[in-house]
C-alpha cells in the first residue's frame, strides 16, 4: 500500500521535489501505525500546514484565503509555475485525515519531526515561495469578480444597504404607524385588503345580486344579516382607520412644509443682507468714481488753460522783432506785458457748466423687502414739513418746512448733506431731477440750485476740496445724533433766480429747459430755463372767463368751492402743475383741471368733476390723476376727457403721485393711502400702522412721493420716513 502511494506520489511530482519521496513515505508509515507523539506541537504544526498547505490544493481555496490576490490574467500567467506545488498540495489533503487522527504510538514521533521538517524545507525553496507570492496581488475587487456571475453581482450591489441609512432609520415611538400602514392609506387599490374593502363598499351592486337579496327574507336576527353587518362594520372601520393615518401624514406633510418655509426665509434674510453689503459697496466705489472724474475735469482744465496761454505767448525772436522795430518809440515800459495778457473771448471761464452727477447703478434692494417695510426714519426737521421730494430710491432728497429751511439729504447714507440758503421765507414747492433743484417760495422768487456742487460727501468723498481736509464727520455711526454738515458745503449751488411772480409761488414743474409755475397771483409763468427768462404769462382768470363767453355756458366760468379746504385764503390758487413739452396741466382752487397748449397759450380742454381745489396731480400717456380737497382721488381718461375711475377717502387730499403699479395718496391720516393698480386692491402704508399695534399715536402725513416703490413721506411733526410699496 505504501509502495502504491510512492509511486503516485513520484508521478504527481517533479524531478525538483523527487527528494520529499522519503520524507512523505516515513510520515505517511509513521501515521498509519499511530506512532506520533501526543505533545502539544502537534495541533498548533497541524493547523498551520493545514492553513498553508490547502490553499494550494486547489485555486478556489487560494481566492478565498489569501488576503490580497493578483489578477485574473496573472493567475493564469503563474498557474504553470504552480503545478507541482498543487500536486504537492492534493498528496496533503489526501492525508489531511492521518495528520489528525489519534496519536498512540509515542515512538513515532522522530517520523513526525522528520515529516514537518521536509515540508518546511520545501516551503522555504525560493520558487514556491515566489509562486505563493504573485498570487496574493489581486484585489478583493478582482476576486469577486473572477468567482461571480454579472447578474449575482448586480443582485448583491442593490441588495446592498449602507450603514448610514440602517443607523437613520426612525424610531418606532416617533411614528404612530408603520410603513405599510403609510402605503395602505395612499394606495389603497394596490393592497388586497384595500381592494376588497374599497371595492365592496364603493363599487356598485350588481342587479343579479340585488334582486337575490330582494328575495331573502329581511330578518335582523338571521345570520346572512349578522354577517353582512360585520362586513360592513369591519369595511367601515378600516377606511376610518385609513383616513385617520391619512389624515396625520398631511398633518406631518404641513409641519414638514413650515420648517421648510422657516429655513428658507433663514437663507432669504442672510442673502438680503449679502446685498445690501455689495450695495453699500457699490455705492461707495461710485463715489470715489465720481471723486476721480472730479479731479480728472480740474486737471484737464488746467492743462487746457496752460495750452491758451502758451499759444498767447509770443516766442523769443518775436519778442525781440518787436523791441527792434519799436526802439524809437517811447512809451510805458510795461506795455508789451499787458500785451502779452490773453484776452477775454480767448480766456477759459473758470466757472463750471451745472454737472449732471447721476449714479451708474440701480439700487434693488428695496424691491425685495416685504410691502410696508420701514427702511428708517430721518428727523428732518423740528416744524410741518411743506414741500419734498427725492431722485431716485437711496439717492438725494430735498425737505423744507416752516422753520424757513430747505435741506438736502443722502437717503442711502441717511444723512444730511447740506442746507441751501437763499430764500427769505418758507418753500412750498420743490422738484429735484438728476441734480438739478428748483424751489419756489413765499417770497415769490424761483431759485435753480446745482447739488453736485455740494462740497460735503456723506460717503467720504469731497468734491472740490483737498485731499489734506479730511471730514471725520462721514465715518460716525449712523446710529448716533444727526450730525451738521459743513456751514458752507452748499455754497456754490446756486445757479440762478428766477423773479416774476408778485405773490407765493404755490406750484412749479420742470422738465428740460421748460419750467412753469404757478403763484398766488393768479398767473400761471413759463421759463426757459436756457435763458433764465419768463417768455409767457397765463391768466387762470382771463382764460376762464374767455371759456364763459364763447360757450356761453357756465362750465368754463369761475366756481366758488366753498370753505372746506384746509387753508381758506388764496396761497393755493394754483394747486398743482405738469408739464411735458407743449402740454400743461393745471389744477386750481376752482376744482376744475385745465389742459393747456403753450404754443398757443390757450386752454385745450376743461375737466370737470372736483368739488373743492385741485392740490395735486399728474399725468402720463393715457391717464391723468387728481387730488382734491373734496376728499376724493380721481382717475381721467386723457384721450375721451371723461372719468376713468374715482376713490373717496375721510380727509381732505394733500399730496399724491404714482409709479408704474401704484398710487400713494396723503390724505389726512398718520397713515399712506395705498392703491395697488395690478391687484386691484388698497391697503395703509406708514407710521401709524405700527403706532397702532403699539397703541401709540403717529403725526399726521403731509406730504409723500414714489418712485419704483420706494416711498418717501412727511409728516407735521418734521419726521420723514421712507418705506417700500
Amino acid at each position: 500500500m505504501a509502495t502504491e502511494d510512492e509511486n503516485a506520489f513520484h508521478d504527481d511530482l517533479g524531478p525538483e521535489e523527487d527528494s520529499s519521496i522519503i520524507s512523505v513515505s516515513t510520515w505517511t508509515t509513521a501515521l498509519d501505525t499511530g506512532d506520533t507523539p501526543k505533545h502539544s506541537i502537534f495541533p498548533i504544526v497541524t493547523y498551520h500546514s493545514l492553513i498553508s498547505l490547502t490553499p494550494f490544493a486547489h485555486a478556489s481555496s487560494v481566492l478565498a484565503i489569501s488576503p490580497a490576490c493578483p489578477s485574473t490574467n496573472h493567475l493564469h500567467h503563474h498557474r504553470t509555475q504552480t503545478r507541482n506545488i498543487e500536486a504537492f498540495g492534493r498528496k496533503v489533503t489526501t492525508t489531511a485525515s492521518h495528520l489528525i487522527g489519534p496519536l498512540t504510538d509515542p515512538q513515532s514521533g522522530a517520523h513526525y519531526q522528520q515529516a514537518m521538517s521536509e515540508m518546511h524545507k520545501q516551503l522555504r525553496r525560493p520558487g514556491v515561495q515566489r509562486s505563493v507570492f504573485s498570487m496574493t496581488r489581486a484585489s478583493p475587487a478582482e476576486v469577486v469578480r473572477s468567482k461571480l456571475s454579472t447578474r449575482e453581482i448586480q443582485h448583491r450591489a442593490l441588495a446592498y444597504v449602507p450603514d448610514e441609512l440602517l443607523a437613520s432609520i426612525p424610531d418606532e415611538d416617533d411614528n404612530a404607524y408603520s410603513l405599510f400602514q403609510g402605503f395602505q392609506a395612499s394606495f389603497p387599490e394596490l393592497t388586497e385588503e384595500g381592494k376588497k374593502h374599497h371595492g365592496s363598499h364603493r363599487r356598485r351592486v350588481s342587479r343579479g345580486r340585488r334582486l337575490i337579496d330582494e328575495g331573502k327574507p329581511a330578518t335582523p336576527d338571521s345570520p346572512h344579516a349578522l354577517q353582512r353587518l360585520r362586513k360592513d362594520k369591519a369595511a367601515m372601520m378600516h377606511e376610518l382607520e385609513m383616513l385617520g393615518i391619512r389624515k396625520n401624514m398631511a398633518s406631518s406633510e404641513i409641519h414638514e412644509i413650515d420648517n421648510k418655509i422657516a429655513n428658507l426665509a433663514g437663507m432669504r434674510r442672510i442673502i438680503l443682507d449679502r446685498l445690501a453689503g455689495l450695495e453699500q459697496e457699490e455705492t461707495l466705489l461710485e463715489h470715489d468714481v465720481m471723486d476721480v472724474e472730479a479731479r480728472i475735469d480740474v486737471a484737464q482744465e488746467l492743462v487746457d488753460e496752460a495750452e491758451s496761454i502758451a499759444q498767447q505767448t509770443p516766442t523769443k525772436s518775436e519778442e525781440d522783432l518787436a523791441l527792434d522795430n519799436d526802439k524809437d518809440a517811447p512809451g510805458f515800459m510795461s506795455q508789451s506785458i499787458y500785451e502779452k495778457i490773453p484776452s477775454t473771448a480767448t480766456t477759459p471761464s473758470k466757472s463750471k457748466k451745472p454737472k449732471n452727477v447721476r449714479r451708474k447703478s440701480v439700487p434693488i434692494l428695496h424691491e425685495h423687502f416685504e410691502p410696508g417695510t420701514n427702511i428708517r426714519d430721518i428727523r428732518a426737521h423740528q416744524d410741518r414739513i411743506t414741500a419734498l421730494d427725492f431722485d431716485a430710491p437711496f439717492g438725494t432728497m430735498v425737505t423744507a418746512a416752516m422753520d424757513d429751511s430747505v435741506r438736502v439729504w443722502d437717503l442711502n447714507a441717511g444723512r444730511c448733506i447740506g442746507i441751501l440758503d437763499g430764500h427769505t421765507a418758507s418753500v412750498g414747492a420743490l422738484q429735484v431731477e438728476d441734480n438739478i433743484l428748483a424751489t419756489g417760495s413765499v417770497d415769490a422768487t424761483i431759485r435753480l440750485w446745482d447739488l453736485s456742487k455740494a462740497h460735503y460727501d456723506p460717503h467720504g468723498s469731497q468734491f472740490g476740496t483737498n485731499e489734506e481736509e479730511e471730514d471725520g464727520m462721514a465715518f460716525e455711526n449712523p446710529d448716533d445724533e444727526p450730525v451738521e454738515p459743513p456751514a458752507d458745503s452748499m455754497s456754490d449751488c446756486a445757479l440762478f433766480t428766477l423773479q416774476a411772480h408778485v405773490d407765493e409761488v404755490t406750484a412749479l414743474h420742470f422738465r428740460g429747459d421748460v419750467l412753469v409755475s404757478g403763484s398766488a397771483d393768479k398767473t400761471i409763468r413759463h421759463w426757459d430755463l436756457e435763458k433764465g427768462r419768463c417768455v409767457q404769462t397765463l391768466d387762470v382768470m382771463w382764460a376762464a372767463a374767455q371759456a364763459s363767453a364763447t360757450l356761453a355756458t357756465g362750465e368754463g366760468s369761475w366756481r366758488h368751492t366753498g370753505g372746506n379746504r384746509a387753508h381758506a385764503n388764496d396761497a393755493d390758487f394754483v394747486g398743482a402743475l405738469q408739464v411735458f413739452d407743449a402740454a400743461l396741466a393745471c389744477g386750481t382752487a376752482d376744482g376744475m383741471v385745465r389742459l393747456w397748449d403753450l404754443r398757443s397759450g390757450q386752454v385745450h380742454r376743461s375737466l370737470v368733476g372736483h368739488t373743492g381745489a385741485v392740490t395735486c396731480l399728474q399725468f402720463d400717456d393715457v391717464h391723468l390723476v387728481t387730488g382734491s380737497m373734496d376728499r376724493s382721488i380721481r382717475i381721467w381718461d386723457l384721450r375721451t376727457g371723461s372719468i376713468y375711475d374715482a376713490y373717496a377717502y375721510d380727509h381732505p387730499v394733500t399730496s399724491m403721485m404714482f409709479d408704474s403699479r401704484r398710487i400713494v395718496a396723503a390724505a389726512g391720516e398718520d397713515v399712506v393711502k395705498v392703491y395697488d393698480k395690478v391687484e386691484g386692491r388698497q391697503w395703509d402704508c406708514g407710521a401709524g400702522v405700527l403706532a397702532a399695534e403699539a397703541g401709540t399715536k403717529a403725526s399726521v402725513v403731509q406730504h409723500v412721493r414714489i418712485r419704483d416703490g420706494y416711498m418717501v413721506e412727511g409728516r407735521q411733526d418734521g419726521v420723514v420716513g421712507v418705506w417700500t410699496c
